[in-house]
């Protein structure tokens, strides 16, 4: 069996549309990925039908990067991960100050407000590893 077929399909994340008018659609391991994106963004409360769901990463904007901060936000996706994405096992998330990679000191300015979400899965259908790392803003004004 293909994995589309044990993953499945749905509309792209962000939602787009082809050069045909018509919404782009992902499948199998790019699925899950737009799925995790999709976890992360959203804030808890935001769905009506599902006011538990998501991981509210936004609510951690304006807060102090700290370990205690970097924590906590570590657990609330974790947590989210775990409870609304049964197609993966999740390996590992970390997050990190964009400071401490060297490489990124050397090109970019401002990076103490930045961290990097390192999610490590699994997708159990297929037992492939993957990641995301996801870019987050603790301060105002940083884009």
């Amino acid at each position: 069996m293909k994995a589309d077929k044990l993953i499945g399909s749905g509309w792209r994340f962000p939602i787009n549309v082809d050069a045909r008018g018509r919404l782009q659609w992902s499948y199998g391991p790019d699925r899950v990925r737009d799925s995790i994106w999709i976890i992360v963004r959203t804030a808890i409360g935001e769905r009506v039908m599902r006011p538990r769901f998501g991981a509210s990463a936004d609510d951690y904007v304006f807060q102090p990067n700290s370990l205690p901060t970097r924590t906590a936000l570590q657990g609330a996706i974790k947590s989210a991960l775990l409870a609304w994405e049964p197609r993966i096992e999740v390996v590992s998330v970390r997050v990190d100050t964009a400071s401490s990679d060297p490489e990124r000191r050397l090109v970019d300015t401002g990076l103490d407000n930045q961290v990097l979400v390192t999610i490590d899965y699994k997708i159990r259908a297929t037992n492939e590893l993957f990641n995301v790392v996801y870019p987050l803003y603790l301060d105002e004004g940083v884009s």
